[in-house]
């Protein structure tokens, strides 16, 4: 099921491998990586158990990325856990996926990063704090601006800050080993002085797991991907890998050159621990670095999102216009400005920090069902051919499934304002969707 590249009105399939891993790396690593290590050392106790914890969270997520990949190779078409929802769970579900991420939790995520992009940026260049609004408006302006002229002009922008972004990794790490000469090993120790209870150590797989999301939106980009079937296992798994990786190195880097103590107690570890070996210098180059990792971020979550509210557009789950595609760039402009223009109110408002709060269990919620529909592809289309089969299964899907179940219910007791406030506007979903049906059928009857 694939859409037809030469009909007028739909998508092109424009992006190779690179591009598609650079989606992936780009979705994942935004503006986690270089602030939340601190908040998963305060929930720890020893360098080790930080390392095991960002270990977890890896190979729980290559799970759930192998599992997308067959659901994307399944299905290589705009929308992606939208479609999957949709077709194996019904209309309803795939309203409350649309309705808590793309209306949501995308452009408050895209509202959060260009604010931090903003704020690492004025950082950088000398700008006064009155300038970070102003900046973050013009930043997802100029993303949405540069995706109207389709997927190759955005897969441009995000190469070039996937490259920029992956620059201050390998800059966080040699810093790091360079402080750390000759007691690399006081990494992994413990620090008596912090201890924890394990209700709070497995609470500090949430931040981990928040660092890791993102690797969705690929598939919500696979009506682009050349050749999907082949393509799509392999971005997803060379992605992934890469930022897995990366985030094991990065750690290990913060632990060897602050130490457990150092990173528990940083705001800002990444800037710290350039700051150390180069001074204040080196705390405005990672704020370039910072800078550039958030705008490459803004940019996949922008597209990726537009192109859930586009498919709901189609399917009339949303305004019709939305779910329209311009027939020169092949670009769903619609959904892009009706994007964009929601994620610059929220920015202006400051509304999003909350809305992120909210969402973030429904968030995880959405992996979990998605991945579930991957049992009813296997039992209802068992005679479909797929390229791409996961691994292991069922043992991969329900492992991610269990385990992101769990941290969800410790999540909700360890913090259950955030999360009942997520599954209310989950569940505030429902009176929408059998309202918009009513008001199509008032309009086309």
């Amino acid at each position: 099921m694939t859409q037809d590249d030469s009909s007028s009105g739909s998508y092109l399939r424009r992006l190779g491998t690179w591009d598609a891993a650079a989606i992936v790396i780009g979705g994942v690593i935004g503006a986690g990586i270089f602030r939340n290590p601190a908040t998963v050392a305060e929930r720890t106790s020893a360098g080790w158990q930080v390392l095991l914890l960002w270990g977890i969270g890896g190979l729980l997520t290559l799970a759930g990325v192998l599992c997308y990949a067959e659901l994307g190779a399944r299905r290589p078409q705009a929308g992606g856990t939208y479609v999957y929802l949709r077709e194996a769970f019904g209309k309803l579900p795939a309203f409350l996926f649309g309705w808590t991420m793309a209306l949501i939790n995308y452009p408050g995520s895209v509202a959060a990063v260009a604010t931090t992009f903003a704020d690492y940026f004025c950082a950088a260049l000398g700008f006064p704090d009155s300038f970070i609004k102003p900046v973050a408006v013009g930043a997802i302006a100029f993303i949405v601006g540069i995706n109207f002229f389709g997927i190759r002009a955005g897969a441009w922008v995000q190469n070039l800050f996937t490259v920029l972004k992956l620059a201050a990794i390998v800059l966080l790490v040699v810093v790091g080993l360079i402080l750390a000469r000759g007691h690399l090993g006081g990494a992994l120790a413990a620090d008596p002085a912090h201890p924890v209870s394990a209700g709070a150590f497995l609470g500090a797989l949430l931040p981990v797991l928040f660092a890791y999301g993102g690797f969705h939106y690929l598939n919500d980009l696979a009506g682009e991907v050349r050749e999907p079937q082949r393509t799509l296992p392999r971005a997803l798994t060379l992605g992934m890998a890469g930022v897995v990786g990366s985030y094991l190195l990065v750690n290990f880097a913060y632990l060897a050159g602050l130490g457990h103590a150092g990173l528990a107690a940083s705001s800002a570890p990444a800037a710290d621990l350039l700051r150390n070996l180069m001074g204040p210098s080196g705390a405005t180059l990672m704020a370039v670095g910072i800078a550039c990792s958030t705008f490459g971020y803004c940019a996949i979550a922008i597209a990726g999102g537009a192109r859930v509210l586009q498919t709901m557009g189609k399917d009339g789950m949303f305004f019709s216009a939305v779910g329209r595609i311009d027939r020169t760039s092949r670009a769903p402009q619609v959904a892009l400005a009706t994007l964009g223009a929601w994620a610059i109110v929220l920015t202006l408002s400051g509304s999003f920090g909350q809305l992120l709060d909210y969402t973030t269990v429904g968030e995880w919620l959405a992996h979990a069902f998605g991945i579930a529909t991957l049992f009813w592809y296997r039992r209802h289309l068992a005679q479909e051919p797929s390229p791409y089969r996961v691994p292991f299964y069922p043992v991969l899907p329900l492992l991610f499934v269990g385990t992101v179940l769990g941290v969800i219910v410790v999540t909700s007791i360890h913090a259950p304002r955030d999360a009942g406030m997520s599954l209310l506007i989950i569940a505030l979903g429902v009176p929408a969707f059998y309202g918009w049906r009513w008001l199509e059928r008032q309009t086309t009857g």
